[in-house]
């Protein structure tokens, strides 16, 4: 009888740690959690009603008198109850605990959803944003190109604009004053024209003649009008010779207006008031050794030229920024002879192109 209930208690007593081994296994994971002050109380309780089990088995081994008394097995029987009250008491707080732990596990899992969903909107806002700002960006960036090939254009237009005014400018500062001077007599008819810039031409009739003809021209119309109007003449040449002519009416092309572009050479000078008594290979070389250093303002010359029906010398240089300085200057001092200088006048020359021309 006594080894059957030895038997029975250590059975009761490995079942009683099994079940709290499984139901420490079934908690779960997340509710794992660092011991409190109240499980280890009960941990220390546990331990000691297993000293006591042990102690009490030891009894029933060791004291042979004591368990074969029927009132020792009730008493025996009477403290199993209690250490399983108190093991269904702890059971049944662990349960509650996991349960409490499984509820807050949830409400983590839960808050977790809504914070991953939250996280989402915020990513999916956040690239929306992210890609309107990139093309507010790029349309900036393209306005800013429109700009700046506006603004290079209206330089550009800026620096043309620049260029035909300083031509312009050029233009005027060409007075009257400035051209050679030549003395001139007037023998028109004054008036009180409304074109005070328009100018009459008397041109130099060249016209190409056949061989054993003549071009006669008549200050009197009427004159030219009477001859035409009689066709052959008869010319008395002396000493009984004659000859027989004809004569016809010639269209010539004359020239009534006619309208040039003018701009100033920026390589050329005009040099007038040049001495009379030099000749032309001495008046030339001096010029161009006077204008050739550049202690006189000068450069290198590249080409000399005499304008006979002026008598006015032009002068070229290699460079483009020598006349302007020599034309600011106009009067320049030039040794023609040894120990004698003359003064010269140096004025812009003016490069011309015919841009209409019409004839009667």
């Amino acid at each position: 009888m006594t080894l059957i209930w030895s038997l029975w208690l250590k059975w009761f007593e490995s079942a009683i740690i099994r079940r709290i081994s499984n139901l420490k296994l079934s908690l779960p994971r997340s509710c794992r959690i660092e011991e409190t002050e109240t499980e280890r109380k009960r941990k220390r309780k546990r331990r000691t009603i297993t000293q006591q089990l042990t102690t009490d088995f030891s009894l029933m081994t060791d004291t042979q008198g004591s368990q074969n008394t029927l009132s020792g097995i009730l008493n025996a029987i009477s403290k199993c109850k209690v250490q399983h009250n108190q093991l269904l008491k702890e059971q049944q707080d662990l349960s509650r605990a996991r349960d409490d732990q499984e509820d807050l596990a949830k409400q983590f899992r839960q808050r977790i959803v809504k914070l991953r969903i939250s996280l989402e909107e915020d990513d999916n806002n956040q690239a929306r944003d992210v890609d309107s700002e990139r093309k507010k960006i790029a349309a900036l960036h393209d306005e800013e190109s429109r700009l700046k090939r506006e603004i290079q254009r209206a330089e550009e237009e800026l620096q043309l604009e620049e260029e035909s005014s300083h031509h312009l400018k050029q233009q005027t500062d060409v007075s009257t004053a400035a051209v050679p001077e030549k003395k001139v007599v007037f023998t028109g008819v004054t008036g009180d024209g409304a074109n005070t810039l328009n100018f009459d031409v008397k041109p130099h009739i060249v016209f190409p003649m056949e061989e054993g003809t003549a071009l006669i021209t008549f200050e009197d119309e009427e004159v030219a009008q009477k001859i035409l109007s009689l066709r052959e003449h008869k010319v008395d040449l002396g000493e009984d010779c004659a000859i027989t002519l004809e004569a016809k009416l010639v269209q010539l092309l004359v020239p009534c207006q006619v309208e040039m572009d003018t701009e100033v050479c920026s390589r050329r000078i005009l040099v007038s008031n040049l001495p009379k008594k030099v000749g032309e290979d001495r008046l030339l070389d001096k010029l161009e050794i006077h204008f050739a250093k550049r202690k006189n303002g000068g450069g290198e010359v590249d080409d000399s030229d005499m304008l006979h029906d002026s008598g006015n010398v032009v002068i070229t240089f290699t460079e483009n920024n020598i006349a302007k300085g020599l034309t600011d200057k106009q009067y320049h001092d030039v040794e023609f002879e040894k120990g004698r200088k003359h003064s010269v006048k140096v004025t812009p020359f003016l490069n011309g192109e015919i841009t209409s021309f019409q004839t009667s």
